[in-house]
């Protein structure tokens, strides 16, 4: 087992060996991160793919006074924003002068789901939903922040937000039933 030092050391020299090690290593938690922002697995694969491409291409902007799985991370964020922006006009987008969060209810659903079952009900969110939930809810990004990662307005954003919880919430207390 290679350390992670000297993983980034052999990527930095295109080793194939350490590329692979890195790939062994992180691809699982990566594909995790991936599959909360694809559509589909095969969408989770495409972005997978680019996102290691990318690390091998950019792994000597990884500065070792951060960390390293956080820069990794960053890069499948990034890369799947990116896949989000390419298909874009295949996503439906609304945008609302103002909206108040508060108007979410804060019901609480009986029962216990698998992190399995909970990633599909995400998947089978709409594009746009699913991207700005995982984005502010699990990643803790800001509204401006995804304003600007998405090239959207700031209150689409938010009621982007507002109509991913209530469906997830839909979907969950039909599961309930």
């Amino acid at each position: 087992m290679f350390t992670e030092n000297e993983i980034i050391d052999g990527c930095l020299k295109n080793d194939r060996k350490m590329q692979k090690a890195l790939y062994d290593r992180y691809a699982p938690k990566l594909y995790a991160l991936c599959l909360r922002y694809a559509y589909s697995k095969d969408e989770a694969d495409d972005i997978l793919q680019e996102s290691f491409v990318k690390i091998f291409f950019q792994i000597s902007q990884f500065s070792r006074e951060h960390s390293f799985y956080g820069w990794l991370k960053s890069v499948a964020i990034n890369t799947a924003i990116t896949y989000y922006h390419h298909h874009k006009k295949h996503y439906y987008q609304d945008d609302i002068d103002e909206i108040n969060e508060t108007e979410i209810e804060n019901n609480t659903i009986e029962g216990e789901y698998s992190a399995e079952h909970l990633l599909q009900v995400i998947q089978e969110l709409p594009t746009g939903f699913r991207t700005i939930f995982n984005l502010y809810a699990i990643e803790g990004y800001k509204h401006q922040e995804i304003a600007e990662m998405l090239n959207i307005s700031e209150s689409t954003s938010k009621s982007q937000l507002l109509r991913a919880r209530k469906a997830l919430q839909t979907k969950l207390e039909q599961l309930q039933e």
